[in-house]
């Protein structure tokens, strides 16, 4: 995957850009995010806010081994699936980006 695929699988899955990257927040508190990805010129990285406001990195892989999910599109090699609550709140920031679109008229 390149780097515009995978940010706009994430802009797609319930991810905003916050501060220039694709970012997850609490469901409760919309801003500051507490999940990112950094998409740097060869890499991709997963970097998870610690409580002390401190960026750590926890997983990252060069853009040529990150092949999509053929049935979710997920982005493999970064470990989005195995990082405990990732995927969980993934889920409710997409969840929370649909509710709250306007209706359609």
């Amino acid at each position: 995957m390149t780097k515009d695929e995978i940010t706009a699988w994430a802009l797609a899955n319930g991810w905003q850009m916050i501060d220039g990257f694709p970012s997850l927040t609490k469901p409760s508190a919309p801003h500051p995010a507490i999940v990112r990805l950094v998409l740097k010129a060869t890499v991709a990285s997963v970097e998870i806010k610690k409580p002390a406001g401190k960026w750590e990195k926890v997983s990252g892989e060069s853009y040529a081994k990150i092949q999509a999910d053929p049935d979710s599109g997920m982005p493999g090699g970064l470990g989005l699936g195995t990082i405990s609550g990732v995927t969980m709140l993934m889920r409710d920031n997409k969840d929370r980006m649909v509710f709250s679109r306007p209706p359609k008229s």
